[in-house]
This record gives structure tokens, sequence and C-alpha cells, in this order.
């Protein structure tokens, strides 16, 4: 219990920016007809199954279209 309570002050602003950056991924893959790379129900599943940073990330490299 002590070791989480020593990581804590870490993970919280992790965890806050991982989840906006998710959200904000969802809703740009929701809003958007047009993607680079690969479709909406792709670009959906990656972001949710890597949603540790890797999906979005990729999405945002590889998938978003220039608008």
């Amino acid at each position: 219990m002590d070791k989480i309570m020593e990581i804590l002050p870490f993970l919280i602003p992790v965890m806050v920016i991982e989840f906006g950056l998710l959200g904000y991924v969802i809703w740009h893959i929701l809003t958007h007809d047009r993607y680079r790379r690969g479709t909406r129900p792709l670009w959906l599943c990656v972001c949710i199954l890597l949603m540790n940073f890797i999906g979005p990330i990729l999405y945002l490299i590889f998938g978003r279209e220039e608008s």
C-alpha cells in the first residue's frame, strides 16, 4: 500500500493526460469522415484496444486527415 501511495502523485496526471488524449481522438474519429489510412471502425478499435497512448498517437500520426 505504501508503494502505491508513493507513485500516486505521478500516476494521476498520466492517467488524466491518457484519458484526455483518448477522448479527443475518439471525438475526432467520430466527427470526421475522411482518414489518411484505414476506416472509422479500424481506428476506433486501434484507439480503444491500444488505449495506453499507443493507439491515439498512431491515429494522430497515420490516420488523421488534415482538413
